[in-house]
This record gives structure tokens, C-alpha cells and sequence, in this order.
């Protein structure tokens, strides 16, 4: 019997890990390999890690964990999960079944790309959805943003810390003339075609194509594609979710945890905002929960 299964061994889960790794707790740890920033060549708002791809912090992360003994690190999916507090079982895609006292979900989130030439090229490089994250990179050059939905409106208020040149493509959608006041007095273009294709060279974006044939020349384009859970566990447990601007969330209240006594979420299967730091800080809430939580 394990304290803890974490199902989900990317940030959020590692740092769960380690943090109960020295508590001395006895902690398994699921992971598929598939970390959503994957796509992404470096990881940028990490004090001491800043620009270092992601691939390589978590690297390093698995080993430091592995250096605790009371933690294990499988390359297994989580398919099946039953029980209650201190009789949980995870059943994985190679057979075996694990049971733990506490289980901590940090699968994270698969994102919904369109099918948009190009799109997929640049997705993490040059087609992006964080400024925070990226927009350092690419600031005072070309910036496009891809109408999803009005929070997207809010957009070039943010951007406009990085450059004063923004197009906003309304890729079909409509908004009120009052809006488009507002954008147009910040001096942002909007164009109201539908985007058809993404130009680019190696995943740097040089301009887009639209349905009607128009070109526009870009140096990177702001995208919120719909995501969605990368495994459907919550499902299967009937964990209160609730609504984001692009999907859904695992609902959490104190230390992370989630509707279900003993289970607790971490990293962007729990929170709206998705980052490296954010991910990490909520590993270790959930990890401090779930801790506390056997001490009762």
C-alpha cells in the first residue's frame, strides 16, 4: 500500500513527488511522457531556469525525485481508478494495479488544434497563448491574435506591453461596433476573415492566409485552442468540474483538493491559468494536502 499515487509525472506531479519524497511517504507515480509544453523550445518565468527547454528541467527533475527512495517513477497510463480514502486502486495500461491511501491528479490537459496548415509547426514557437511566456521573445514585431471568444478582447490591452503593432483576426466570429471602437482607438486592425493557412519558416511565423485569399504579413500569433483533459479519471470518480474560457477544470477548494475526500488536482487539470510556476506551486499545495489529510 503506497501513501500517495500521483497520476501525471510533469511538473505538478514531480513537485508532489519530492515534496512527500522527504517526507519519507511512500509515493507512486504515473506518467505517459507526454507533457503538454512539449512542444515548446524553452520555458521562460522560472527563477533560475529561465529560457531552459522544457524536456531538459524535467530531466533533471526525475532524477532529483528518484533520489528519494520511497518514491517510484512508471511509464504507465492510469486507466481505471476505484475506492475511497485509504483504499485506492489505479489500475494501469500494463496490468498491474496500485493501491495508495491518497491519490493526486496532475494528467494536465491536451490541447484541440485546428486543422490549419501550419499551425501545429509553430504551435509553442511562434504560434502562441501566453505573452508572460513568450512574448518577450518576439516583442516590438507583428503580432496577430485569433478571435476564440470575448475574452479574447482583452487581448490587445496586454499586448500592448510588447508592441503597439497587433492584428486581430475575427476568423468569422462578429463583434459589436462598440468593441471594435475601442480596438480601433488602441490602434488595433481587425480583419474578419477566416484564417486558412500559416506561413512560416521552421516554426517562425512570416505571415497567414485567409479564407478569401488575403495575405497578412505576422512575426507570431496569439491562439487559445478548446482543450481538454488528458484522461477521463475525473470522469470516472465524479469530480465537480467546472468551466473555463477554452474547456474544463477539475474544481478545487483548499490545498488543492478536489469534491471527493482524499483526492486532490494539481498543474492545468486544476487551474484556468497555466504556467510552469503555476503548476509547480499547485504540486506542492496538493502534496501538503494530502499529507495533512493522514495525519487526521
Amino acid at each position: 500500500m503506497q501513501d500517495v499515487i500521483i497520476v501525471g509525472g510533469s511538473f505538478a506531479g514531480l513537485t508532489a513527488a519530492m515534496q512527500l519524497g522527504r517526507a519519507r511517504r511512500k509515493v507512486t507515480v504515473l506518467d505517459t511522457g507526454r507533457n503538454r509544453n512539449r512542444y515548446a523550445s524553452h520555458a521562460h518565468n522560472i527563477l533560475g531556469h529561465d529560457g531552459v527547454p522544457p524536456g531538459e528541467l524535467l530531466d533533471a527533475a526525475r532524477k532529483q525525485v528518484l533520489g528519494y527512495p520511497t518514491v517510484d517513477l512508471i511509464e504507465a497510463k492510469a486507466i481505471d481508478v476505484s475506492g475511497e480514502p485509504d483504499n485506492f486502486a489505479v489500475a494501469t495500461d500494463g496490468g498491474d494495479t496500485i493501491n495508495a491511501r491518497r491519490l493526486i491528479l496532475s494528467y494536465g490537459i491536451a490541447d484541440e488544434f485546428p486543422d490549419i496548415p501550419g499551425f501545429v509547426d509553430c504551435w509553442g514557437k511562434t504560434v502562441i497563448h501566453c505573452p508572460f511566456c513568450h512574448g518577450y521573445e518576439v516583442a516590438d514585431k507583428r503580432w496577430g491574435l485569433l478571435y476564440s471568444s470575448p475574452m479574447s478582447l482583452h487581448g490587445p490591452a496586454l499586448y500592448a506591453n510588447w508592441t503597439d503593432d497587433i492584428t486581430l483576426v475575427l476568423d468569422g466570429h462578429h463583434i459589436i461596433e462598440e468593441e471594435r471602437h475601442k480596438l480601433d482607438r488602441r490602434g488595433v486592425r481587425i480583419v474578419d476573415g477566416r484564417l486558412a493557412a500559416i506561413h512560416h519558416n521552421g516554426g517562425q511565423v512570416t505571415g497567414i492566409t485567409l479564407d478569401d485569399g488575403t495575405e497578412l504579413g505576422l512575426d507570431a500569433l496569439y491562439a487559445h485552442p478548446r482543450n481538454r483533459p488528458s484522461s477521463d479519471l475525473h470522469t470516472r470518480l465524479g469530480l465537480e468540474m467546472k468551466d473555463t474560457p477554452t474547456g474544463t477544470m477539475i474544481t478545487v477548494g483548499d490545498m488543492q483538493a478536489t469534491s471527493r475526500p482524499g483526492i486532490y488536482a494539481a498543474g492545468d487539470l486544476a487551474m484556468a491559468m497555466h504556467s510552469v510556476t503555476f503548476a509547480t506551486n499547485s504540486g506542492s499545495l496538493a502534496a501538503m494536502g494530502a499529507l495533512q489529510s493522514m495525519l487526521l
